[in-house]
């Protein structure tokens, strides 16, 4: 597979030549115009249902381009809303900047936050495996919580020893003690917006629903700056381009007549 990244020649704006997928007319992220979103009382007739084992959280990776932890395998845990099925948690990960004025990969009315985290989900309903669901329509159903500037998060500071351990690319930390990923979700789950998009990285296939929620959570700029500490490259590897993990956010793609919907009027 080609070596991709978020700078040069690997960059997003070289990504459609070797995946061709990028390319498309629902690729992600996107800007949300508040304006231009349309409340859907659909959406507030049929609310979320989230609810997340603890114990399967398995370990952080860190693999060159963000930190990843795994979910063992478990029944459904996500459904309502736009979603038709029930789909099964099986990662999160984050996007962060190298400064605290962007960092998301959605904006806001052009407003970008300092991170954003994205608990990917798959549709059980539909199909029998991630590899399958990952390439269809309505297979993958993604959580995303911005995050902002402001007093310690408890719930992330569960996952900064594994981060200071996963320094390095490829390395792993196993996260002990279980975690629960709802925390890293805003306590108001009742407002967010949700479209019909993309994974935001290679392969980028166009088989993801996002619901993104309105409010962010808060983590502190000593947490964020564990984050920025990761490093994009092996241990004792060293080469042009080669540093700290930070912007690793894919620039905002055209909406192209896609609707975006809301829980709530603006």
């Amino acid at each position: 597979m080609c070596e991709w990244g978020y700078t040069g020649h690997g960059g997003p704006a070289h990504w459609h030549e070797s995946f061709p997928q990028a390319g498309g007319k629902r690729q992600s992220p996107i800007d949300i115009n508040t304006t231009d979103a349309r409340f859907d009382t659909a959406l507030v007739d049929r609310p979320l249902k989230i609810s997340y084992d603890p114990s399967r959280t398995k370990a952080l990776v860190n693999n060159g381009h963000t930190f990843r932890v795994d979910i063992d395998a478990c029944d459904y845990n996500l459904s309502g809303g736009p979603l038709e099925d029930n789909y099964q948690l099986v990662q999160f990960h984050a996007h962060w900047g190298k400064e605290d004025k962007e960092g998301a990969e959605h904006t806001i009315n052009g407003k970008q936050y300092a991170a954003e985290i994205h608990l990917v989900h798959w549709n059980t309903g539909q199909f029998k495996a991630v590899s399958d669901a990952i390439k269809c329509d309505k297979g993958i159903a993604v959580l995303g919580s911005f995050i902002k500037v402001g007093k310690p998060h408890v719930g992330f500071e569960k996952l900064v020893p594994c981060l200071k351990k996963a320094l390095n690319k490829n390395c792993t930390a196993p996260v002990e003690g279980g975690f629960d990923p709802s925390c890293l979700l805003p306590e108001n789950k009742k407002d967010y917006w949700t479209y019909e998009g993309s994974l935001t990285t290679p392969p980028c296939y166009e088989s993801v629903s996002f619901i993104l929620f309105k409010d962010a959570i808060e983590v502190s700029e000593e947490q964020l700056q564990v984050l920025r500490n990761l490093q994009d490259h092996c241990d004792g590897e060293s080469f042009e381009g080669r540093g700290k993990l930070v912007n690793n956010y894919r620039p905002l793609c055209d909406l192209n007549g896609r609707v975006v919907r809301a829980t709530f009027e603006n």
